[in-house]
């Protein structure tokens, strides 16, 4: 079969397009920002890509269009697919349908976290031999893909509560009835589809509703959203993290080597020798891991030996280039909390170093100001702050306010990277932050420190 998808350079609509690729269909896609990891992965698999959505890509005859939950009524390849009456289906109810209806599905959600926990759980079943199929909204390094489809039963996801497509507005996770799920924390976001928390909740509480009780649920005990969602219903075991003084999972303080304890049922299971991932928040989610792996039959000291080969993923605290003793890093965080542990993440690797924090705020909801009041307090963290403030609808100068003369904003891209490149010095660390593209920031900044 042809299939043809719309906003295939989306994380999840790039997995998917890879796991039809390695279940023999013949998969072609468009996108209006094709850009890489994604690109580059769907290029390497024999994927042709076109830019833009222009009604003649009909030409190409396909025996089925996916779309993508980015793609809007208006896109004129869209309204060509309806007005001719021509068969298309939703990622997610593709995927469901094709990939996920035989298995037994073990699903990552949380407002944070998503595709690191994810990731080092498809690694942890990865170690213990159990060969997992996977779809990561990232691309983990110990793997090189975002997606994998194997012949194992076992199948990882990053489940998210983003909508599924213009013709289905509830959540992507309803779709895949994972038998192990990990709820990973619970916060507002999404503000262009969410009037509030309670919303959000709503579609948990749904997700909820699709675990059999032959499964399991793991969640974070420090999250009252989640202790609330739980409350609605809940007919399937559950496993808590962060549990210190109950009887679930939690970790001790990391020590200078990165390694830490592990702890369940008050009980000592065993030691993380080192980890990758710094902070306090990526402790929380090696433990979230750890549960839904030994709920597929993975023994903790298994577990815990994966831990410490785990190689991390690409765009998260990911370096990109050193120049004149600059070190420049890439990580996907865009909403308050992310960046806030982002940013105590690479404090604590490194140390009184100086950290320049470049912020592109590109989400939906950051685009939208919801989250103004907290961008100031979510970047105390940082030593200096260039904000890239081109076509926002608020005023970002005046949410960055409160951090005084350490905060900058930015309508110019090629100002801000100047900027950036003459306030650096040797050892000082350029923290890029971004959920998309950000005009290849980053090679520009490192261009720019070359040329001093």
């Amino acid at each position: 079969m042809h299939i043809h998808i719309l906003g295939i350079c989306g994380t999840f609509m790039g997995g998917v397009a890879l796991l039809a690729r390695a279940a023999g269909h013949r998969v072609t896609g468009c996108d209006a920002n094709v850009y890489p990891p994604m690109s580059t992965q769907l290029v390497n698999q024999g994927i042709a890509l076109t830019e833009g959505f222009g009604a003649d890509q009909l030409a190409l005859n396909p025996d089925l269009y996916v779309i993508g939950n980015a793609i809007s009524r208006g896109n004129p390849l869209l309204e060509a697919v309806l007005d001719r009456n021509l068969p298309y289906v939703s990622g997610p109810q593709w995927l469901a349908d094709n990939i996920l209806h035989d298995r037994w599905v073990i699903g990552v959600a949380g407002t944070h976290g998503k595709t690191t926990t994810t990731s080092i759980l498809t690694w942890i079943l990865e170690v213990a031999g159990l060969n997992p199929s996977f779809l990561v909204g990232g691309v983990p390094a110990n793997f090189g893909v975002s997606a994998r489809l194997t012949d194992s039963p076992f199948f990882v996801i990053e489940a998210d509560e983003y909508d599924t497509a213009f013709c289905d507005k509830r959540s992507k996770f309803v779709h895949y009835r994972p038998r192990t799920v990990i709820l990973n924390n619970l916060e507002f976001d999404h503000a262009d589809i969410f009037a509030d928390l309670a919303a959000i909740e709503a579609q948990f509480h749904h997700l909820v509703r699709t675990v059999p009780g032959s499964g399991l649920i793991v969640a974070n005990r420090e999250e009252a959203s989640l202790a609330r969602v739980l409350s609605r219903g809940c007919w399937t075991p559950v496993e808590w993290f962060n549990d210190v003084d109950g009887d679930g999972w939690h970790a001790g303080e990391a020590d200078a080597d990165s390694g830490f304890d592990v702890f369940f049922t008050k009980k000592l299971q065993g030691r993380v020798p080192a980890f990758t991932l710094p902070g306090k928040h990526n402790r929380a989610n090696a433990l979230a891991a750890l549960a839904g792996a030994r709920h597929a039959g993975v023994p903790v000291d298994v577990g815990l030996q994966a831990l410490a080969t785990f190689q991390g993923i690409k765009r998260r605290l990911e370096v990109r280039g050193v120049v004149r003793g600059v070190t420049v890093i890439d990580d996907f965080a865009h909403h308050p909390t992310a960046i806030r542990f982002t940013l105590e993440g690479l404090r604590q690797r490194v140390g009184s170093a100086r950290i320049l924090a470049v912020l592109e705020p590109r989400s939906n909801t950051m685009k939208l100001g919801i989250m103004s009041a907290q961008l100031s307090g979510s970047l105390e963290g940082a030593d200096q702050v260039f904000c890239y403030a081109d076509k926002l609808g608020w005023d970002v100068g005046a949410a960055l306010a409160p951090l005084g003369r350490k905060a900058q904003c930015f309508e110019d891209i090629e100002q801000l990277v100047s900027s950036v490149a003459a306030s650096a010095r040797k050892g000082d660390y350029v923290l890029v932050m971004s959920n998309g593209g950000f005009a290849g920031v980053h090679e520009r900044i490192l261009q720019s420190l070359g040329s001093l």
